[in-house]
């Protein structure tokens, strides 16, 4: 995830900045010649801007759900509160996106702001890094600015999770039953 994340990074540059602006600027030029208007005017560092957050929310995504899962999943076994089965998967995977959008969100927010900012010739960005970032996020806008769009990410981390692991538990069952007959 880290690793394909941050390949991937121009195109997420690309995707915040056109949402960002809805009827002109890299909205209203269509694809390649905002690629195009991103590198003549920034540079390669432009196009890999917020590159650092991104690979911080990957490995935090992908580290708290799978720990929070596995946790999860052992804690409701070892007290018989469900047997291993599809409501278990689904029960746990789902506290699994949820923990990982309340640990991923303040870096979404970060590397969008990071994203968003251009990169100019005299280097006078209003953020150094993520962490003045996070810094000056949360002395102007409070805690909380952290967690803006929150809902709509664990609306998007729910289901996924929720799919990814029952799929996961139910190929993993398939395997061991091809092998054990």
């Amino acid at each position: 995830g880290v690793i394909a994340s941050s390949i991937a990074n121009p195109t997420d540059v690309l995707k915040v900045r056109m949402q960002a602006q809805s009827t002109t600027g890299y909205a209203s030029q269509g694809l390649m010649a905002s690629f195009g208007d991103i590198y003549k005017q920034e540079g390669l560092r432009g196009l890999w801007r917020g590159v650092g957050p991104t690979a911080q929310r990957a490995a935090t995504v992908a580290g708290v759900e799978l720990a929070m899962y596995d946790w999860c999943k052992k804690q409701i076994l070892d007290r018989q509160l469900m047997v291993d089965s599809i409501p278990l998967h689904f029960v746990s995977s789902f506290t699994a996106g949820f923990a990982g959008a309340i640990a991923s969100n303040p870096i979404d927010v970060i590397k969008t702001r990071m994203m968003n900012q251009k990169v100019v010739a005299n280097d006078a960005s209003v953020y150094r890094g993520s962490l003045d970032c996070a810094i000056k996020t949360v002395r102007h806008e409070g805690f909380f600015a952290l967690y803006r769009g929150f809902i709509p990410l664990y609306l998007r981390l729910g289901p996924w999770n929720i799919i990814f692991f029952i799929t996961y538990e139910q190929l993993k069952k398939a395997h061991a039953a091809a092998y054990t007959s």
